[in-house]
C-alpha cells in the first residue's frame, strides 16, 4: 500500500526530477497527455498548466494514490490502472513516467511496446532513480541480509532495477526513436532535527522501504528501521544542522518515428 503523505514529506525534492523531465518535452500542442504512475497526482495537475488545450490523463496502481489525486479537482482524468497492461490511444502525443519504472521487472520490454504503439512524433519521456548503489541502498541490503531477515526480505530487494542512459538510449534507438537521455546527481539537503528520525531514513520510509515495512509485523519493522536508522546517521551525518544526501537520477525523452541522427 502507498502512503501519499509519507511520500509527499518531500515533496519539493521529489519534483524537481518531473519538471527538469517535462522542460525537455519540446511539443506545443498534443492531443492527450498521460502520466503513468501518476501518484498522489500534485504534479499530473501541473500538465495542465504546460499543455492547456490537452486532454490530461493519470493512471496510478494504487487505489490510495488515485484517490488523493481525484480530490485535487485537477482538469485531469485520474484512474487505477497497471501500467503494464496500458495501452496508448491513438491520440496520445505525449507519455510520462516519473519516477515509476524501476518497480517493472521487464520495463524494457514495455518501453519498446510504447515506442512502437505511440503515434510517429509522439514522445516517451521517463525518469528513474539511479542511486541503487548509494550508501543508502546499500545499508538497506546489509540490515535485510542478516540472519534474522533474510528469508522474508531477500525477494524483495533489488540490486539493480534500472539501466544507464546509454542502454535506455540504444533501446529506444532501436525502437526508432530519436533520444535525448542524461543523468543528473541532486544533493538534497534535509533537515536534521535532533529529536527526530533521520532525514534519510523519513525519505525512505515514502519508497524503498514500503515493501520491507508490509513485510514485517510491528516488532520486527521497529527492530529493523532502528539498525537501518543507525546505519544511514553513519553514512550521512548530519553537518550545519542537515544532512546533505546525493541522489543519482536517470532521464529519457524520446520521439517516436523519427531518425536516430535527428536531434531533439
Amino acid at each position: 500500500m502507498w502512503d501519499p503523505t509519507t511520500y509527499l514529506r518531500y515533496g519539493d525534492e521529489r519534483s524537481r526530477p518531473f519538471h527538469d523531465l517535462v522542460a525537455r518535452i519540446p511539443t506545443r500542442r498534443p492531443r492527450a497527455v498521460v502520466d503513468l504512475g501518476c501518484g498522489p497526482g500534485t504534479l499530473t495537475a501541473t500538465l495542465t498548466n504546460r499543455w492547456p488545450q490537452a486532454r490530461v490523463s493519470g493512471i496510478d496502481s494504487s487505489p490510495e494514490m488515485v484517490d488523493r489525486a481525484t480530490a485535487l479537482a485537477a482538469p485531469v482524468d485520474f484512474a487505477v490502472g497497471d501500467v503494464r497492461s496500458w495501452h496508448p490511444a491513438a491520440d496520445v502525443d505525449v507519455l510520462v513516467s516519473n519516477a515509476v519504472l524501476q518497480w517493472v521487472p521487464g520495463h524494457q520490454a514495455l518501453l519498446s511496446r510504447w515506442a512502437a504503439e505511440l503515434p510517429p512524433g509522439a514522445w516517451l519521456a521517463f525518469q528513474v532513480p539511479g542511486n541503487f548503489a548509494a550508501p543508502s541502498h546499500r545499508a538497506l541490503r546489509e540490515v535485510a541480509g542478516r540472519d534474522r531477515w533474510r528469508g522474508t526480505l531477500a525477494p524483495l530487494l533489488r540490486e539493480a532495477p534500472v539501466d544507464d542512459p546509454v542502454d535506455y538510449a540504444a533501446l529506444l534507438v532501436g525502437a526508432g526513436c530519436a533520444v535525448d537521455a542524461w543523468e543528473t546527481t541532486y544533493v538534497h539537503l534535509l533537515p536534521a532535527a535532533a529529536a527526530a528520525d533521520h532525514p534519510v531514513l523519513a525519505w525512505m520510509e515514502g519508497t524503498a522501504l514500503r515493501p520491507v515495512r508490509a513485510a514485517l509485523d510491528a516488532a520486527g519493522w521497529a527492530d529493523f528501521r532502528a539498525e537501518l536508522g543507525v546505519r544511514l546517521a553513519q553514512a550521512y551525518p548530519a553537518r550545519q544542522g542537515q544532512v546533505y544526501f546525493p541522489f543519482r537520477r536517470i532521464f529519457v525523452v524520446a520521439r517516436t518515428g523519427a531518425r536516430a541522427e535527428e536531434k531533439l
